[in-house]
């Protein structure tokens, strides 16, 4: 018997040093598009459009002959007015309106006068919510008869401002991230990694979304009705605003949205429980078969030595033992295949259960900021609201999913890291998801500005154009990025079995070749068996390549094995 051994230490070492030189770079270049999305979203508040005072009746600085019955204010959007919403202060800063605004036409709103008022400088002030849930204040004066002193003192501090302003705008930032984090997560398993289930870290980093969300979505609620309101810490805890804000169009979606979260728990319970334990089974069905196959290797080669001395006795008493034993061997492996079938078709439905059900939860998440925000008020809201749908869940995909792969890539343990295909297939669903995040916010900008000249005039469209710029930065990293991820997905081994790849180097495969005309030869060895090359292979692939190649996918024993040459 000669031995050859099969050399491949220095291929091992070269497909590790270029799969993790490539995992290096994307990890890299992840951390850089986190970077420069943040730079995106922190300009995301200033870019902001919210309901404005457009014209107002008296008029600003206006002084009147006669005293006027009422007071009207014209806004650029419809808002949302309580009782004393606005105020109409004389001289000596006593209310001399009634107390109760109304609509008059659109956007229009006034507010009844006592009559009988005296001349001198009056002041309105106004605080209303504007139809995106934001609140606006301001005020102005005219006068009746001619202009005089006023004791009105105005606040300097802007509704929506102070500690209340800045909790409630963290609130709104966290919550965001909360959603990111639950939905790109989920859909990133469930379409990239469905193994990254039972990842400890996956876990961890979609129900800490859960929990941001959910804890935002409850002080926001809180919140609320200070917010809008008098901005005093005091008032937090008001049950009265509180049961104004529920009757608000913003209190109605933050409760629509904790029901939401309701069903979200549900479904990570069944994504990280039941489909996790699925996986799990289907792993033990493989590791079972294999075993299995081991069994049937170490009797197909006790069958083999007592073929070999029969031959040499000249008898053949054990070829029925021989036929049996391959029956039976079929029988297990016609068995186990019918489990691995059953498995995989519970595991599918699922799937398409868990992807259904987490589609609809997420849209309706991200409804619950469409219906409540910019996209419920101008023009075309009804197209507005389900391409503001659209355009959150591509973000929660796209980014969700890219902090996911950093998990992934940094966090997960050695034996659980992801595979190359997974990253491929996540570039795929970027690559969707920032397609349609450009198109819907194009669409929304457009709603936004109106002119293509407040682009250049107005601040908003001067940060949009910012805005712009660093999307296509990140455009140009993904483009980069995919390149890096098909070297990774193109190297023959993966950075995730380093471990088993280092014993191999230490431990070089031997598989033990036949010496010419020797009786020790495997079954279907050409001269010993069928005629060489097996029904359906090339006569250019010699028994000592596959031999090679079969010792360095399975054991030697198994590479004695006629069905591995098949």
């Amino acid at each position: 018997m000669t031995q050859t051994t099969v050399p491949r230490r220095a291929a091992v070492r070269g497909s590790v040093r270029g799969a993790t030189t490539a995992a290096f770079r994307i990890r890299t270049l992840l951390l850089l598009f986190l970077a420069v999305t943040g730079a995106v979203l922190a300009g995301a508040a200033p870019v902001s459009a919210h309901a404005a005072l457009t014209g107002s009746n008296p008029q600003q600085g206006a002084v009147v002959t006669q005293a006027p019955d009422q007071v009207s204010l014209t806004f650029s959007e419809k808002v949302a007015m309580s009782d004393g919403a606005v105020r109409v202060l004389d001289p000596k800063g006593k209310r001399v309106d009634t107390g109760k605004a109304f609509e008059t036409d659109g956007t229009t709103y006034g507010v009844k006068l006592h009559s009988g008022l005296p001349d001198g400088t009056f002041t309105v002030t106004y605080q209303v919510v504007s139809a995106d849930s934001h609140p606006v204040s301001g005020a102005f004066t005219f006068s009746i008869g001619a202009p005089s002193q006023t004791s009105v003192a105005l606040s300097d501090t802007a509704v929506g401002g102070g500690v209340v302003g800045t909790l409630y705008g963290i609130g709104r930032y966290v919550s965001y991230a909360g959603f990111i984090l639950l939905v790109g997560g989920a859909a990133f398993v469930l379409a990239c990694w469905q193994r990254g289930a039972g990842v400890r870290a996956v876990q961890r980093l979609v129900v800490s979304g859960w929990l941001a969300l959910t804890g935002a979505t409850l002080a926001l609620l809180l919140l609320r009705g200070s917010y809008v309101g008098s901005g005093r810490i005091g008032d937090i805890f008001d049950l009265s605003l509180l049961a104004e804000v529920l009757q608000t169009k913003s209190g109605a979606a933050l409760v629509s949205r904790l029901l939401l979260l309701a069903a979200a728990a549900l479904f990570i319970a069944v994504l990280f429980g039941a489909y996790a334990r699925r996986d799990d089974e289907a792993e033990g069905i493989d590791a079972g078969t294999d075993a299995r196959i081991d069994e049937d290797t170490a009797q197909d080669a006790t069958g083999d030595t007592v073929d070999e001395a029969g031959a040499s006795g000249g008898g053949s008493a054990d070829d029925g033992a021989g036929t049996d034993s391959g029956a039976d061997t079929g029988d297990r492996s016609v068995g186990a295949g019918r489990t691995e079938a059953v498995a995989g078709a519970e595991k599918r439905d699922l799937t398409f259960g868990l992807a259904i059900g987490g589609t609809v939860v997420a849209a309706g998440l991200a409804a619950s900021w469409a219906m409540a925000e910019h996209a419920s008020t101008g023009i075309q809201a009804g197209l507005a609201m389900p391409v503001d749908v659209l355009h959150l869940l591509a973000v929660a995909v796209w980014l969700g999913g890219l902090s996911t792969l950093l998990v992934a890539l940094f966090r997960a343990p050695a034996g659980e890291q992801i595979e190359a295909a997974a990253v491929r297939r996540f570039s795929r669903v970027a690559f969707g998801g920032v397609t349609v995040l450009a198109a819907t916010g194009i669409y929304q900008s457009w709603r936004q500005v109106g002119s293509w000249s407040a682009l250049t005039g107005t601040s908003y469209g001067q940060l949009l154009l910012v805005k712009v710029a660093l999307v296509a930065v990140l455009v140009g990293i993904a483009w980069i990025s995919r390149r890096w991820t098909a070297q990774l997905s193109e190297a023959p081994t993966v950075v995730a079995r380093l471990v088993e790849q280092r014993t191999a180097e230490k431990e070089p495969a031997t598989v033990a070749m036949p010496a010419p005309g020797t009786r020790a030869a495997p079954r279907n060895w050409p001269g010993s068996g069928p005629p060489w090359p097996p029904r359906g292979r090339s006569a250019s692939v010699t028994p000592t390549r596959s031999v090679r190649v079969c010792a360095a996918r399975c054991s030697p024993r198994r590479a004695s094995r006629s069905s591995c040459w098949r």
